[in-house]
């Protein structure tokens, strides 16, 4: 099935976009989807008849990125006025995460996404995503020193 470009961009664009800021922050992020957009415009009759184009072109993002990547960390030092109350640490610990469990944690956790939403953009399996939680979670539990209440 041929996918019009604007359609894409319209819908599948939105969690494209989502997914690359989420990986590397707010402006590589939109740097990163700017370049994957490109790529997908100017080869849209190859990248519109595969199964999963935005599953394609957050690749094309990510390499991009990783180009890009700014050797002082990828989130932004929060404004010290206005913020809500978050735990200063933990820019610091999601950093620490491997950019998997960085994305998946940040998308199912804070963007509130499926993990079934995330394996498609990822275009991996729902297990895959369930385990980069599972592990991105118990590393920030250890940056942070939380303790479970279970033990």
């Amino acid at each position: 099935m041929v996918v019009v470009f604007e359609d894409f961009v319209a819908s599948g664009g939105r969690s494209l976009k989502a997914g690359l800021v989420a990986a590397y922050g707010p402006d590589a992020g939109m740097e990163a989807y700017a370049e994957a957009i490109a790529y997908g415009w100017e080869h849209w009759n190859r990248v519109g008849v595969m199964g999963n184009p935005a599953g394609y072109l957050f690749r094309v993002g990510q390499s991009a990125a990783r180009r890009a990547r700014n050797k002082h960390g990828f989130l932004p030092l929060p404004p010290p006025v206005g913020l809500p109350d978050v735990e200063p640490g933990l820019i610091p610990a999601l950093e620490g995460l491997s950019e998997s469990q960085r994305l998946c944690v940040v998308l199912v956790h804070a963007l509130d996404w499926s993990p079934t939403e995330v394996a498609e953009l990822l275009d991996v399996h729902v297990s895959s995503v369930r385990t980069h939680i599972r592990r991105g979670l118990v590393r920030l539990h250890e940056a942070l020193e939380v303790r479970s209440n279970a033990g």
